[in-house]
């Protein structure tokens, strides 16, 4: 894992391949900057290794029914003059609307967990990805949370706003066809001064496009949106035509990091959230949301990492959960979460785990900043 050093002059990147151009007979991919979507083989549904936003193309028809309206306004892109571009770009949703998936998509490595549990990120997460003279750091946010008023809640809720009062340009990520009162009460949220660009995610579990048409009619009444982008965050002709889409909208300046860096989290950070990334995904709806990793013990040798963590429950019976008959589940968490590690890292990982109860740690302001929440 690159550690960036911001700022820096920039240098020369490799060029990136032509925009693929969208089916004529797509009423979807004719709206503006609607990706291409290339017949290609869909990510199947996830097991404990895959990401968690995956759906199925089958059955899906393109009818020929006409163009979607065109999205007009909004805050308009600055002319591009050549020159050297950087710019924070939020990626902002409810929870479980594949902003993390979206997010790992754009850098081209995983750099934010997930899992079909709601609440699955909870930190500010930054991932950056160079493309030619322009450099996207994107800022992967927690869902904003409408329910239960617990101190991790809000938490969670003042990173989303933080987020938003730092950056140039706002993702708004919804899903395709969809749009709920909690998607209703983010969007209420976001700057006004800023460009907004409308994100509708996982169109490949859209069976009949042309029924997005009202629902795009709709969503222009709710906001003059700078852009909207039909896509899915599994397709990478889609993630690449994104970056097109976004490039004028960063200001003119020098890169904050390096070519290279693809984060500016540590590798113990990542460490923790991989664990608890397994921890969800093995314990599936058993286990409430309420559970955490901490870093107990972490020593560099070499080539080698020794990491010891500590998986933090709120009861006694989370606990047996975590653990599971003879250990087996326990294991299982460490081994999974031990080889991603070392993919991540390309070194050697010996991991330990511990799993304790602490009662009541997600609604203590105390327990949370001992626990590295900001």
């Amino acid at each position: 894992m690159n550690a960036p050093t911001p700022p820096r002059t920039p240098a020369t990147a490799s060029s990136s391949s032509s925009d693929p151009q969208p089916d004529s007979k797509d009423p979807v991919l004719n709206a503006p900057h609607a990706p291409a979507t290339p017949d290609t083989p869909e990510i199947p549904e996830t097991d404990a290794h895959d990401g968690v936003d995956a759906a199925h193309d089958d059955g899906i028809e393109d009818d020929d029914e006409g163009d979607l309206p065109e999205v007009q306004g909004g805050i308009g892109a600055p002319p591009y003059e050549g020159d050297a571009r950087c710019g924070l770009i939020a990626i902002v949703g409810r929870p479980n609307v594949g902003k993390s998936t979206l997010l790992n998509a754009l850098v081209g490595q995983k750099v934010s967990i997930t899992s079909k549990k709601a609440q699955t990120t909870r930190h500010r997460i930054t991932g950056v990805r160079t493309v030619d003279e322009a450099q996207f750091v994107f800022v992967d946010t927690p869902g904003f949370q409408t329910k239960h008023s617990t101190a991790l809640n809000r938490n969670l809720n003042r990173t989303v706003q933080g987020v938003l009062a730092d950056v140039d340009l706002v993702l708004f990520v919804v899903e395709a066809g969809k749009f709920g009162l909690d998607d209703a009460k983010v969007l209420s949220l976001l700057p006004q001064d800023k460009p907004v660009v409308l994100i509708a995610n996982k169109l490949d579990a859209v069976h009949r496009r042309a029924e997005l048409m009202p629902w795009l009619k709709s969503m222009q009444e709710r906001r003059n949106f700078t852009e909207f982008v039909p896509l899915s965050a599994k397709k990478d002709a889609d993630v690449q035509r994104l970056f097109q889409i976004l490039k004028p909208y960063l200001p003119n300046q020098e890169w904050f990091y390096e070519e290279d860096a693809l984060t500016d989290r540590s590798e113990k950070f990542l460490a923790a959230e991989m664990i608890r990334e397994k921890l969800f995904r093995l314990t599936g709806d058993e286990l409430p949301y309420e559970a955490t990793v901490v870093i107990d013990r972490w020593e560099e040798e070499g080539n080698l990492r020794r990491i010891a963590a500590t998986i933090v429950v709120e009861r006694d019976n989370q606990k047996g959960m975590v653990i599971g008959q003879g250990g087996e589940r326990l294991k299982r968490i460490g081994s999974e979460a031990r080889q991603e590690l070392e993919t991540l890292m390309e070194a050697r990982v010996f991991l330990e785990l511990w799993v304790k109860v602490r009662s009541g740690w997600a609604d203590s302001e105390e327990h949370l900043r001992s626990y590295g929440y900001e």
